[in-house]
Formats: C-alpha cells, sequence, structure tokens
C-alpha cells in the first residue's frame, strides 16, 4: 500500500489574519471550517487546494516550529489506500511516528520538520473535515477547478538529496521521474523529481557546496535547515491570472525586459502574445512534450522562506528549469550594458 496523493497542507503562521487574506482575497480560498485548541486555532480553506493555516495560541509544536523555521509548510497530508499500512512501511523504512496532530490523524517525518498526516482515501469527499473539534463555517464548495498543485518544491541541505529521495520510495512509495544538475555562474545545484501514480510531485534541489552559495543556501538558512520553498499552483490562463492577483495585492517577481528578447529564438512558438508575457513578467520553457508558463510570487511572509508559483502547462512535463540559466544570463546582459553604458558616459 502507498500513498496516493496530497489531501492537505498546513502553513504555520505567526500571523493567521493576513495568512488568511492572502489566500482568501488573493487566490480565491473559502474558509470552511476552524478548530480551537489550548496551543493552537487553525483555519481549514478550500480552493485548488486544501490548506490548514495554524497560528499559535501557547506554547507547544506550533510555537516551536515557527521559533525554529518562521512561516513555512509544517505538514503534507497524504491520502493512502491503508494508513495503517503506510505507517508501518515508513517507520520499517526509518521515519518516526508522531502523534495526531492538527488533521486528527498520527503522522510520520518526511524532511527537516515537515511531517506527514496519513489520512485515507475519503477525505476527498465533498463534506470532509479534518476530526473532533472542527466547526463548519459554511457550505463546503469543490475543490476549484481553476487552480490545482503542480508540485511541492523541497530545499535541502547538500549531500542529502539520494537519501531522501530514496527514503521517499521506500517509505511512500513514490517514483523517480526526473533528475537535472543545474549549473548557472559560480553557483550550481542538483535536482531529482518524485512522484506518486496520482500525482503528488516533489522537486528536491540540494546545492552543490563546490560552488559559490545560492538562493538555495538562502532558504536553507532563512528555515533554519531544509523545507518546502514553494507550492506550484496549475492556472489555465496565466496572463490573466497574474493580471486578476496582482490587483489583489499578490506580488510578484519581476523579469528582466531582456529575458524577452531572446525568448522565442530558445523557446519558440507560443499560442501567447510575447507582448503580454513580457508585461506579467511570465517565463517559458519547453522540453521534448511541449511548453510551459511559469511564474514566482515574492515571499509574503516576514521572514522570506515560503512563497508561490503559478504555472501553465501546454503539455510540458518538466519544471522550467532552463529558465534559471536564461534568468541569470538576462541579468547578466543588463549588468554588462550598465557597465558599458557607464564606461561611454
Amino acid at each position: 500500500m502507498t500513498v496516493r496523493t496530497i489531501s492537505h497542507v498546513e502553513l504555520m503562521t505567526e500571523d493567521a489574519d493576513a495568512a488568511l487574506g492572502y489566500f482568501v482575497s488573493a487566490f480565491g480560498f473559502t474558509p470552511v471550517a476552524r478548530a480551537e485548541r489550548p496551543d493552537r486555532t487553525s483555519t481549514l480553506l478550500r480552493g485548488g487546494l486544501n490548506v490548514v493555516v495554524t497560528a499559535p495560541r501557547a506554547a507547544g509544536p506550533v510555537r516551536d516550529y515557527l521559533d525554529g523555521h518562521g512561516d513555512g509548510i509544517a505538514d503534507i497530508a497524504f491520502t493512502c489506500d491503508d494508513p495503517a499500512d503506510v505507517m508501518r512501511r515508513a517507520i520499517a523504512a526509518g521515519a518516526r511516528a508522531f502523534p495526531a496532530g492538527t488533521l486528527g490523524a498520527p503522522a510520520v517525518e518526511g524532511f527537516g520538520a515537515v511531517r506527514h498526516t496519513l489520512l485515507p482515501t475519503s477525505v476527498t469527499e465533498p463534506g470532509w473535515l479534518p476530526g473532533a473539534g472542527w466547526h463548519r463555517l459554511g457550505p463546503v464548495p469543490p475543490v476549484g477547478a481553476d487552480l490545482g498543485l503542480d508540485h511541492v518544491a523541497v530545499c535541502l541541505t547538500a549531500g542529502t538529496l539520494r537519501d531522501t529521495v530514496a527514503h521517499y520510495e521506500r517509505a511512500f512509495g513514490f517514483e523517480w521521474f526526473s533528475g537535472e544538475y543545474i549549473e548557472v555562474g559560480a553557483q550550481a545545484m542538483d535536482s531529482i523529481v518524485v512522484r506518486t501514480g496520482d500525482g503528488a510531485t516533489f522537486t528536491m534541489i540540494e546545492p552543490d557546496p563546490t560552488h559559490e552559495p545560492g538562493q538555495i543556501d538562502d532558504f536553507l538558512r532563512a528555515n533554519n535547515g531544509p523545507g518546502v520553498q514553494h507550492l506550484a499552483f496549475t492556472v489555465s490562463d496565466i496572463v490573466a491570472a497574474v493580471r486578476e492577483l496582482s490587483s489583489r495585492g499578490v506580488g510578484f517577481a519581476r523579469t528582466p525586459g531582456s529575458y524577452y528578447d531572446t525568448l522565442q529564438a530558445r523557446v519558440g512558438h507560443l499560442d501567447e502574445q510575447l507582448g503580454d508575457l513580457r508585461e506579467t513578467s511570465v517565463l517559458a520553457d519547453r522540453d521534448e512534450w511541449g511548453y510551459l508558463l511559469q511564474i514566482f510570487t515574492r515571499s509574503p511572509h516576514s521572514r522570506p522562506t515560503l512563497f508561490y508559483e503559478l504555472i501553465q502547462r501546454h503539455d510540458a512535463r518538466g519544471f522550467g528549469s532552463n529558465n534559471i540559466r536564461a534568468l541569470y544570463e538576462a541579468v547578466e546582459r543588463l549588468r554588462a550594458e550598465s557597465l558599458t553604458g557607464s564606461g561611454r558616459a
């Protein structure tokens, strides 16, 4: 018995109002239930996936997590045909077991401080609530059709990538999908994508310590260890989504205009207008199956750890790794042009 898919993610945060506002006002999630316990308050949101937003009320595991890591994804809940069997398999593979947490079911160790609550497949039923102590806030809408979870990006400590992948294969039945070593200037990182048959996908990344520190090292330092760097949401029209979310206050990473000067030569024909991509800072990449469009938000959290991604797939199965190199080269072109201009002046 192996893991099916991802049921929920639990975001632990210092500021529940801000986090709820971000998901509800900007991304259109709906609050459907709330639970209050002596050490925490939690709200279940439904949108492209189920998100539990948890804030501390007193000393306890939530307070400990936030003191150590800042706002972040502390639990990625899996649906399983037989949660007890997956629990036994994970423990046999070396994972620690934890008592029931916010989601009301036992959990096992994942990577860093992230755990996996193991839930039955019945949690996909529309009226399901996480367990005792949860109070419904209103009608439970269906999971949104226009927003889904594409993948979870995980940053790992250097030298642990392959052991972590092997653990997920043994403990949870994930399968290796792809791997790539990416070298960008003086920085480098190694990545492996693993997934389940029903679509739970993790992109796992570690920095190469023989190169200069880069963005992965920055995350590991801010997060005080391994963790979820970003959640990637699928959308059907990324240009429209960026415009709408920007109007609702979501901040996106801006792309240098020079990135688009060579985009068509690098990627080929796109159905979207180049001017729309340039205006919204949307990135494009192509693999052997098709192309994808993507953009990353700025982190809305006070400690710059977790952020989010929008991704629109036109049959592509990859994860836009070529954009890392293309963006780096675009920034370098801008830098060179600036230096040349200064020299002429």
